[in-house]
């Protein structure tokens, strides 16, 4: 319920900044309406209004412009707008695509006909609302998205917010390599081609192939002010968000209901690849397909200090999280922390993997339910590249198990496991002079449903507490519910205090 809310409100803040933004002193705002329009017509009133996507493409907008499409209607090809907000006088003047009237999102239908149903390339200071999108071919086709925001040899390119979008039913190539999508952002090209201050919030993304939001670099630059928020994301083919190439991005309140449903090659749920201080918070992933990955969550390789807190994952067939980086590359100092995973992993996945070289990773204070019939590796370490896990730390976790799990530890080194909770079956049990193996008093293992109102099944019954743990510092200072965790006093083990 706490997502939703926050979400209803971000909604709000975000239409106001829409309108304040848009009302510049010479701007114009130009109206769409495929019923009653005509390209003849100046657009500057809706009787007045242009017709197609090809009179709106001729335009070159500028600071303040506003176009709005009538609600209700339909165009097909695809819209490319031209021109640039810009900072004014010390002031945000953007350009604005949104919708008038009362009634049902104006829909844009690529058909299939174009790569992309909307393209903003090379343009700046542009806030884009309350459209669907929809490009959906006879076949398949090599980078097809829905949307696509590119930077390509521009530089820095400031200021791209989409908000409230309903993005369907696109396919695109499903090989990782030539991967189609529903939101696409890239930078590619000269001039250090990167993103400053890029949001994408409160989208619905159905049915897009290969992945559902994902940005792609291919330059050195790395991108800043990446905010990917307040998200539904549904039977999505591939990964459901990527960050690939920024530095602090911020993914969170979004939620993933299927993943990976139609790719044949590797996925996970939301995960960063090259990108440094990333935080993944207050998301909710499942149904992820398949075991070639297949998690809920990734902390990829050239990434440094992946923080991966306060989520929910569950029934993910891969599991539910992955650490990886091949021998000749790294993952350094990845935290995972006051998560809660129920039933991920099949019998041949595992719970959590580190694959390769991720060095200095600490998990701590996360609840793991393995529910009756599973049997699985709990932690599997495997080699990639002669590449294998070293210094990894294990504090104050709870592991629940009604299955059986065990520990596979490849040629990983330097493990340790401290005051944590091992309830239930666990072959080959690592040692842990602080560990207890007493059942938790846990309201209802296994009890969780969909959204995080559900989680109050991981609390400790009333009148009774969960063991101590060990002081972690920089711990945070909340648990996924919102309850404070002490710094300088052992909290309770698991993520709810």
């Amino acid at each position: 319920m706490r997502s939703w809310l926050i979400r209803s409100f971000q909604t709000g803040a975000v239409a106001i900044l829409f309108a304040v933004a848009s009302e510049a002193a010479g701007a114009a705002t130009y109206y769409v309406d495929a019923s009653t329009g005509d390209d003849a017509y100046n657009g500057t009133s809706p009787t007045l209004a242009w017709k197609t996507l090809e009179r709106v493409n001729r335009e070159v907008f500028q600071p303040g412009d506003r176009i709005l499409f009538k609600a209700g209607t339909r165009y097909t090809g695809q819209l490319r707008p031209q021109g640039s907000g810009a900072i004014q006088d010390g002031r945000t003047n953007v350009i604005a695509i949104g919708k008038y009237g009362e009634g049902d999102r104006p829909r844009i239908d690529g058909e299939g006909l174009y790569l992309d149903t909307l393209l903003l390339r090379n343009v700046e200071f542009w806030e884009v609302r309350d459209l669907e999108i929809t490009n959906l071919g006879t076949n398949r086709v090599p980078w097809r998205t829905g949307v696509r925001i590119q930077s390509d040899g521009f530089g820095k390119m400031r200021h791209i917010r989409l908000s409230n979008l309903f993005v369907h039913d696109v396919n695109g190539d499903l090989r990782k390599s030539h991967e189609g999508c529903g939101i696409y952002f890239e930078s590619r090209g000269a001039n250090q081609s990167h993103f400053d201050g890029l949001i994408i919030e409160n989208c619905h993304v159905v049915r897009t192939d290969r992945n559902g939001i994902c940005q792609r670099t291919s330059g050195r630059a790395r991108s800043l002010g990446v905010i990917i928020r307040s998200n539904l994301l549904e039977d999505i083919g591939g990964d459901g968000i990527k960050i690939w190439g920024s530095n602090g991005a911020l993914v969170e309140y979004n939620v993933l209901r299927g993943g990976r449903m139609r790719c044949e090659d590797y996925a996970a749920g939301i995960w960063p690849f090259a990108s440094d201080d990333t935080v993944i918070q207050f998301n909710e992933v499942s149904g992820m397909k398949g075991t070639k990955d297949g998690q809920g969550f990734d902390s990829d390789y050239q990434s440094r200090r992946t923080i991966i807190q306060y989520n929910y994952s569950h029934d993910n067939e891969g599991g539910f999280i992955l650490i990886c980086a091949p021998g000749n590359s790294y993952n350094e100092d990845t935290i995972i922390r006051y998560n809660i995973s129920q039933n991920d992993g099949l019998n041949s996945a595992r719970v959590f993997h580190f694959g390769g070289g991720a060095r200095n990773t600490q998990v701590y204070n996360n609840t793991i339910y393995v529910g009756p019939g599973q049997d699985l590796p709990l932690i599997l370490c495997t080699e990639w590249d002669r590449g294998n896990a070293s210094n990894t730390r294990f504090f104050n976790n709870l592991f629940y198990v009604d299955g059986r799990v065990r520990y596979d530890w490849g040629k990983s080194t330097n493990t340790i496991f401290e005051a944590n909770v091992f309830y239930g079956t666990h072959v080959n049990r690592p040692d842990d002079p602080l560990g207890t193996t007493n059942r938790p008093p846990l309201v209802h293992p296994g009890g969780a449903g969909n959204g995080f109102e559900s989680l109050i099944a991981y609390k400790a019954r009333p009148g009774t507490e969960l063991p101590l743990g060990r002081i972690v510092p920089n711990n945070g200072g909340r648990d996924i519910l919102g309850n404070p965790v002490p710094t300088n006093a052992p909290p309770r083990v698991g993520a709810i205090q």
